[in-house]
């Protein structure tokens, strides 16, 4: 018998976790045993890891098991895309667990389940979806807040869950009500950090619920733009076609590193193609050499407005 009484019960990503660890991040929810999908719990995973893996080496893939260690902070075990085991190293703070948490064991847990996860930030628009894609540093969640201020909302931030409903419709699921900005973003706004949770590690990066401004709905996705910084000075948009397409899919799906050693290239490849037949995808560049977010919302939403 699970005792629950102790424990912390949320939602997010679609489903309902329990935790021994706090998630403040994440919407709290009342305890019912009946509705879990996802446990999180402490353990000490110090021998499997010595048995599983590599020297020098910092994860274990084996089908439905992954494995990983950040030096100094925690071994991470991730199991049939509904176990996470934390066993943290020494006097590891419970903000620095939570960063794996909801980051890379969250995106193992989607891949375990075959929900495809996109790299990026993703904003409802007029009842729909639109994922932001882009290297780090791009620029993702700076135009992502953009979309807030203009009175649109937040569905996810970093980890962007996609699945197919029965109807075959690409759908988004919502994350949980948090963005991550940094400092030079926040001051372009207007906004200051002085209240704000600095991101572990990255002081310079602020934690920032937006409660009032989540969708809480899944919504049919319906584009997606890979934003990309260049040395140029001119903003400039173009359709990915073809064969590009399936790339950049490929390439912004969150942590995709673990794809091969998980057994599931076809699964990701027929998955992807899937997606690139039902959306629109663009690749937006933007200067590197000043801020722009405000004018790429008005060329996205007028592009959008066009295409409908």
């Amino acid at each position: 018998m699970i005792n629950i009484a102790s424990k912390f019960m949320y939602k997010a990503f679609g489903f309902t976790l329990l935790s021994e660890l706090p998630l403040p991040e994440l919407t709290k929810m009342e305890p019912d045993r009946n509705q879990i999908d996802i446990f999180i719990r402490l353990g000490d995973l110090t021998k499997e890891w010595s048995e599983l893996s590599e020297p020098e080496s910092f994860f274990v893939v084996k089908d439905q098991l992954i494995m990983f260690q950040i030096s100094n902070v925690a071994i991470f075990s991730i199991e049939d895309g509904k176990k996470i085991i934390v066993s943290p190293i020494g006097n590891t703070k419970e903000d620095k667990l939570r960063l794996y948490i909801l980051g890379t064991c969250m995106g193992a847990i989607l891949l375990q389940r075959q929900i495809l996860p996109l790299h990026g930030s993703a904003i409802a628009i007029n009842g729909k979806a639109y994922a932001i894609v882009g290297d780090s540093g791009a620029g993702k969640s700076t135009l992502a807040s953009a979309f807030l201020q203009k009175g649109y909302q937040l569905i996810s931030d970093d980890v962007i869950p996609v699945t197919f409903s029965k109807e075959n419709i690409p759908l988004v699921t919502p994350a949980y009500p948090q963005q991550k900005l940094w400092q030079e973003s926040l001051h372009a706004f207007g906004l200051s950090p002085e209240n704000l949770r600095p991101i572990v590690d990255r002081e310079t990066k602020f934690a920032i619920p937006i409660s009032e401004q989540f969708s809480d709905c899944q919504l049919p996705l319906s584009g997606i733009i890979e934003l990309v910084k260049t040395k140029s000075e001119r903003i400039s948009i173009t359709p990915i076609e073809n064969i590009k397409r399936l790339y950049t899919l490929s390439y912004h799906t969150y942590r995709n590193f673990l794809i091969a050693p998980s057994g599931k290239l076809e699964w990701h490849f027929a998955l992807t193609a899937k997606v690139a037949e039902k959306i629109e995808m663009f690749q937006i560049c933007r200067p590197n050499s000043q801020f722009t977010a405000h004018e790429l919302t008005s060329l996205i939403l007028s592009t959008i407005k066009r295409g409908e």
